[in-house]
This record gives C-alpha cells, structure tokens and sequence, in this order.
C-alpha cells in the first residue's frame, strides 16, 4: 500500500527486454531498499530485484501491457515511493499500485504559481472518478479539480511540479492512472442493486 506522496525521482540508466519481459535499472537516492522490496515506480507496484548504486526492477508482460513503462528509455525519470509503514501517516490517499488505464496529457496551464494539468478520461474508468476525488497520476496523488466527459483536470502546486515527473511531461505524454480503490468497491457493492 502507498500513498501517492512520491519520495523521489530516479533515472533510468539501463534497459533490457527479455523473453518474458523487461528489466529497468534506476538510479535513485532512496536508503535502505533491499532485495524483495516493494516500490512504486510510477504509480506501478514492483519488486526490488537488486540493489547497490541502483535499483533493479523486473516488469512482466503484463505489466508492460498496462503501463508506460513498456516505453521508458535510459535517461527517463521516474517517481519513486516506499510502501507505508503500519505505524506512517497517510498524507495522499490509499494507493495500491495496480495501474487501472494509461491515458494521455492533453494540456498544461500555468495559473499563478500553481498548474492545471488536463488528461484524457478512458471510457473504462470514467465513472471511477468524481470532481473533487482522488485520482493518481504517474503514482502522484492528486485532487481532481474538473470533470468533463472525456477528460479531467488536477492541480498542481509548486512542491509538487518540482519533486516529480510533472515538469516533465508535456502533451501527448502517456501516463498512468489509479483511480480510488474506494470508488472500485462501493461500485462492485453496488452491482446488482441499481
């Protein structure tokens, strides 16, 4: 379980594919990580496979399938986040690390110091997602601030722009989303009562 309060950001240093999927290797300043660990890259829940100067990371099939991290380059950085400890304050919201959709960033304003960030909205998660709910963006926990039919907007303050991958995305960029696992449950409660 995690958060979406990312930790840091990694870069990318290497890149293998294998017959069953895909190793990434992540330079990262974050202390303690050992073999077996559980880390969020962002937004995706994977294991530690090694450790040292950096991080080995094994991403199946399945994985690459339903993230964006089938597409990450050597250089690319990603959002990093620890679980959270039984005993740690949950400052995001429930975060499980099992990405739900990949969509794409549509536009970017500046408004003040702040920034509104607008993606597109899947057909398959669209009713998973409120105006004023939690949504995780590249494992970032964020409020949405819009709803439209097709797409939602969130916004971004300063902290958060500069101690994540969001001043590096740009339209047309994939990102991926989890949408509040408490939606996904009261929805399937509710299956058959409607």
């Amino acid at each position: 379980m995690f958060t979406g309060i990312v930790e840091t950001t990694g870069e990318v240093q290497d890149v293998r594919e294998e017959e069953s999927g895909r190793r990434i290797r992540v330079a990262t300043d974050l202390s303690g990580l050992e073999h077996g660990d559980s880390i969020a890259v962002d937004g995706t829940c994977l294991t530690v496979e090694e450790t040292g100067e950096t991080i080995e990371l094994f991403c199946s099939a399945e994985t690459l399938a339903r993230t964006t991290l089938s597409a990450v380059e050597p250089g690319d950085a990603l959002n990093l986040e620890r679980p959270l400890a039984a005993d740690g304050r949950l400052d995001g919201h429930f975060v499980q690390g099992h990405v739900d959709a990949t969509t794409e960033l549509v536009d970017i304003e500046q408004v003040g110091e702040d920034w509104e960030f607008t993606f597109s909205l899947p057909d398959d998660i669209a009713h998973y997602v409120v105006e004023k709910g939690s949504i995780t963006v590249d494992g970032i926990s964020l409020t949405v601030a819009e709803l439209d039919e097709d797409r939602f907007s969130v916004a971004v303050i300063p902290t958060t722009y500069e101690l994540t991958t969001m001043n590096e995305l740009a339209p047309g960029d994939g990102v991926n989303i989890e949408v509040d696992v408490i939606a996904k449950y009261v929805d399937r409660l509710l299956d058959g009562h409607r």
